[in-house]
């Protein structure tokens, strides 16, 4: 069973956007179809989604084997770290000198190497960020940090430091917390190293988790609270203690109240609890416990009955998770009697359109997958034609071979997405240079369906098409040579480009429909017979960023770091984003600039359907002979050669790259590449100022998201605690200082949306 998954809430008073902070592993998609890139990903590459119990929050599905998303919610300074993986978490608004941190970096040897109190010392006095960064351990490392023994002694320094827990992080609980969040997921994905977790902890974990609990404090309706307690409901599902803590599970449900929850930034504290239930059907013992005693389903209908009224609104998130939560166990026999009418009462309180519509589809999405037999009892039979008729209500013609079909376009969006539709055509084929379209393919007609929001596109896109929305878009080809077959892609207006607008991935998609249809000769199945997700993916990301004259920063920056031999990306699959979207345009756009005729060769055989023919063109004809040219391309590429300012012309290369070992530290003149961080968080940076320095200036480009830049300086910089920003709608972001003082000054890049990709400038 593959994680649901949990979109968070965004920063107060903010309208959610994104979904962009989910685990989306982009290529795991339903067949016949082709995933855009997904939404900007913060941190890399998304770790693979474990078939059993991860004992990281859950929070992210890549197949549509189970009943849906969650939506995830964080307030402004917590956001919920995704999925399987350590996205970074907030640091802590405990303001460290930055010389402090430049004398003490974070140093893994300080944690592995270190037992008993001097290790439970170090952990309170280290930043979050630091602990944060332990979740990519491995080998010796990882076994020295987080052995049982190691992770016994910071479960009993949990549960002393609980007895006098004050409500906040003055005594560090939050770092022990997510230390041992860090050491349950390093363990799950690296027992090999790690070594096995027995009883010993079993029963340490329990005595912390117990201690935090029942402390007086861990209810307090309070800022300094929210995210500890947060991070202690994940850790249960962390540690697999689903079953023992469901009294825990029913409290917060119970004493949730958005009118003083909301303000206080307690959306964190109880967001996760979906995912502690969530989990839990992958625990052992778990649904036995809940048919033993079934009052959580009664917690979960109470709570998503209570708070109907935040649905349409920020935290509506909250009853969309508990509503799909309840829904889940009608997958339980022994408990349908008891499920079967809490969830239509919740149905219906809610309609297949309008404010209450995401309840509605969660209901649906339910039944259709556990008791689809009984929909009618319900009302959600044929849940996908009531939804298009209730929230995709735009209907455009644009050509005679595109159909628009949208939630929200007005009439001159409708014209800005045709007319960029429509433009690209003659494009892509001087880019192909086809010759009509392949043999068999009637797919001479495309339907493009724009949700308002990717929010929207996660739930209802799901619901109506039954994809797995964990990605930026979606192509569904379907079967080209049967008549009367209908190809559509998914796609969403991008919510955080806001004034502006923009359609996530338009081109992209777009760029799949043609190469489908004058490229690849059969099916979307037929096309994956060898390895082609290099051309499939490479070619899209390379149409969409040449026709728009747009740099692909993100790919500019990863060929800085030449990890991939051409040879090696010819044998490109789904999985690694970084690999398939970056490293496939660039090995397309090295093919096509300095190999056009055995790239045209290997479109040939693609044309023709001869998989085969193509594999041997480009492991045997080809093989290693472009290796060394390409790695010269790449330094070529990384210098500038890649990037244009819209009209061709190189833009000026970035200057070095920073040198400091603590990525946070910033010098006179250099760069930090590949930055980044999930929506709500923060990357930090740090600069020595020398005594009679006129003037410090940072600037940030290139990447995907938006995160906008704050600098203070005394100490880290906050989105409250600043005296100068830089807010555009993207990352490129600039701050001039004059006469700073000398010492260190502080800079940080807050993901107003998720970011990655993105590089850091320092000039003095």
């Amino acid at each position: 069973m593959s994680p649901s998954r949990l979109l968070r809430l965004p920063q107060l008073a903010r309208l959610l956007t994104l979904v962009l902070s989910l685990f989306l592993a982009v290529g795991l998609f339903a067949p016949q179809s082709q995933a855009a890139p997904a939404t900007p990903t913060p941190g890399g590459t998304p770790a693979p989604v474990p078939t059993g119990p991860a004992p990281q929050p859950a929070i992210g599905a890549t197949e549509r084997a189970d009943s849906g998303q969650q939506l995830a919610s964080a307030d402004q300074r917590a956001p919920l770290p995704v999925d399987t993986r350590p996205a970074e978490v907030r640091p802590t608004a405990k303001a460290l000198s930055l010389g402090a941190a430049a004398e003490k970096p974070c140093t893994v040897g300080d944690f592995s190497g270190r037992t008993g109190s001097d290790l439970v010392q170090h952990i309170k006095d280290a930043d979050i960020q630091c602990i944060n960064s332990l979740f990519q351990l491995t080998g010796g490392d990882a076994r020295g940090a987080f052995r049982e023994e190691q992770m016994s002694t910071v479960a009993y320094a949990l549960r002393d430091a609980s007895a006098n827990y004050p409500g906040d992080n003055s005594t560090s609980v939050e770092q022990l917390v997510l230390y041992l969040r860090a050491g349950y997921f390093v363990q799950w994905y690296h027992k090999e190293d790690v070594g096995e977790y027995g009883a010993g902890l079993k029963t340490a974990i329990q005595s912390g988790l117990d201690a935090f609990f029942n402390s007086a404090h861990s209810r307090d309706v309070a800022s300094g609270n929210g995210p500890i307690l947060g991070e202690a409901v994940t850790l249960i599902d962390s540690a697999q203690e689903n079953v023992r803590y469901l009294p825990v599970v029913k409290r917060l449900l119970g004493d949730y109240k958005a009118d003083t929850w909301n303000p206080a930034g307690m959306a964190w504290a109880v967001n996760p609890v979906f995912t502690v239930l969530f989990r839990g059907h992958q625990v052992p013992g778990f649904d036995a416990a809940v048919e033993a005693d079934p009052s959580v389903l009664d917690s979960l209908s109470d709570f998503a009955a209570r708070n109907n009224g935040l649905l349409g609104d920020t935290y509506g998130v909250l009853v969309y998770n508990a509503t799909k939560e309840l829904t889940r166990f009608l997958k339980d026999t022994a408990l349908q009697a008891k499920v079967r009418p809490l969830a239509k009462g919740l149905v219906d309180k809610s309609e297949p359109k309008g404010r209450t519509v995401y309840q509605w589809a969660a209901v649906a999405e339910g039944v259709d997958y556990y008791d689809a037999g009984n929909c009618s009892y319900y009302g959600t039979c044929n849940k996908a034609d009531q939804l298009k008729a209730g929230v995709l209500t735009v209907n455009y013609t644009c050509s005679p071979s595109i159909k628009l079909i949208a939630q929200a376009l007005d009439n001159t969006q409708l014209g800005t997405a045709c007319t960029s539709l429509t433009g690209q055509d003659a494009f892509f084929h001087s880019v192909a240079k086809d010759s009509g379209p392949v043999k068999d393919d009637n797919n001479n007609t495309i339907e493009v369906v724009v949700f308002h929001s990717s929010l929207d596109y996660q739930v209802l896109a799901a619901a109506i098409y039954g994809i797995d929305t964990n990605n930026g878009g979606m192509y569904l080809e379907g079967q080209p040579a049967t008549a009367g077959n209908q190809p559509r892609f998914l796609c969403y207006e991008a919510e955080w480009a806001r004034p502006s607008f923009e359609i996530w991935n338009l081109n992209h998609e777009y760029t799949h429909y043609l190469d489908g249809r004058f490229d690849m000769y059969g099916d979307f199945n037929a096309g994956m017979t060898t390895p082609t997700v290099w051309w499939v993916e490479g070619f899209a990301e390379y149409v969409s960023y040449s026709y728009r004259k747009a740099n692909n920063d993100g790919a500019i920056a990863a060929a800085a770091r030449h990890t991939y031999k051409l040879s090696d990306l010819f044998d490109t699959a789904y999985g690694d984003q970084d690999r398939v979207y970056r490293w496939g345009y660039l090995a397309v756009r090295y093919m096509l600039e300095q190999h056009r005729s055995d790239t045209d060769a290997v479109l040939a055989k693609y044309r023709a359907g001869d998989w085969a023919g193509a594999r041997t063109i480009l492991k045997t004809t080809i093989g290693t002979r472009y290796d060394a040219d390409f790695d010269s391309w790449l330094t070529r590429c990384a210098a500038g050669a890649c990037a244009t300012d819209g009209g061709g012309t190189p833009t000026t290369p970035q200057l070095p790259e920073c040198t400091g070992t603590d990525t946070r530290q910033l010098d006179a003149n250099c760069t930090r590449s590949n930055v980044a961080a999930t929506t709500g968080n923060y990357a930090h940076f740090y600069l020595l100022v020398p005594a009679g320095t006129k003037q410090v200036k940072i600037t940030t480009s290139g990447g995907t998201g938006n995160g906008d830049l704050y600098y203070n300086p005394t100490g880290w910089a906050y989105t409250d605690s600043t005296t100068a920003r830089s807010t555009n709608p993207d990352n490129s972001e600039t701050l001039t200082v004059t006469n700073p003082p000398a010492g260190y000054v502080f800079f940080s890049l807050y993901a107003q949306q998720g970011f990655s990709g993105v590089s850091v400038t320092s000039e003095i």
